[in-house]
């Protein structure tokens, strides 16, 4: 086995506290009152690392600290504490049926970041509950540049096991933010002279009627209700998605991958000389 220091703890026992503590993370509930997230996998670990951040625990076996090394010695760095586990008592830490040897906590005051006052391309969310849905809309975000994610409480917790797992750690390159009410967020971007695009399937107006180049904001709201009337109201678009008559609506991570897609197609053809 590659050599550990030797003030490394050891954990066997699936009932050692430490093992009780991470599984409460595996609930909002646990992640709000401990103020930390859980990040379970050696993508997720990488993507973090990139970003610089620390960790309180980083827990790992020893067939995946042999697979990764140098992952291993980086990751002991920036923890605090830095826990040797068996398969077992890494399989209760993780939330996943068959973890890959790995899983380290984050600080939510690292996680969440406010995005930047003047956005040119981003993204509100209004009562999205579907993590896998939230996930893949974080990845297709980062994709394509968004500079910026408001969501509102009511939507699925983006610090949840399944949203992480589901953007492959996309979440923690966005800024994002938290809010209680979207009226206060969208009258502040009237006055900034942004643009804020719904889409609404009996709108008379295409998406690609949209002059993206202008700073824009895409508004997106849950699976079954879509936007609650007070936030469409302070929309300045309402656009259709054109698609095949007989097709009743498109999946919302969809919806929100094809409006990133024609605004940052339109904002690098500008962008681009000749």
């Amino acid at each position: 086995m590659y050599p550990l220091p030797s003030d490394i703890a050891s954990i066997t026992s699936t009932q050692n506290p430490l093992v009780k503590q991470l599984r409460q993370l595996h609930q909002t509930k646990g992640r709000k009152q401990q103020g930390q997230l859980l990040l379970e996998g050696t993508h997720l670990l990488e993507v973090a690392l990139t970003q610089g951040k620390g960790f309180n625990h980083g827990c790992f076996t020893a067939m995946w600290q042999e697979k990764n090394p140098a992952l291993a010695d980086r990751l002991m760095a920036q923890s605090v504490h830095s826990c040797l586990v068996s398969g077992e008592v890494l399989a209760k830490m993780a939330s996943t049926v068959n973890p890959d040897g790995v899983v380290a906590t984050l600080t939510m005051d690292q996680f969440w970041r406010s995005p930047p006052p003047h956005a040119r391309l981003g993204l509100v969310l209004e009562r999205l509950q579907d993590p896998g849905n939230l996930g893949t809309i974080l990845r297709t975000a980062a994709a394509t540049g968004v500079e910026g994610i408001w969501l509102t409480a009511d939507c699925v917790d983006p610090t949840s096991p399944k949203v992480l797992r589901s953007s492959a750690g996309s979440s923690l390159l966005l800024p994002q933010q938290q809010l209680q009410s979207l009226p206060p967020l969208l009258e502040k971007f009237h006055t900034q002279g942004l643009q804020l695009i719904a889409t609404v399937p009996q709108a008379t107006q295409t998406l690609w009627e949209i002059d993206f180049q202008r700073p824009t904001i895409v508004i997106f709201g849950s699976e079954g209700q879509g936007l609650s009337a007070p936030v469409l109201e302070l929309t300045t678009h309402q656009v259709a998605i054109p698609q095949a008559p007989q097709v009743e609506s498109l999946n919302v991570a969809i919806a929100v991958g094809v409006m990133l897609y024609e605004a940052r197609r339109q904002q690098w053809a500008a962008s681009t000389p000749g």
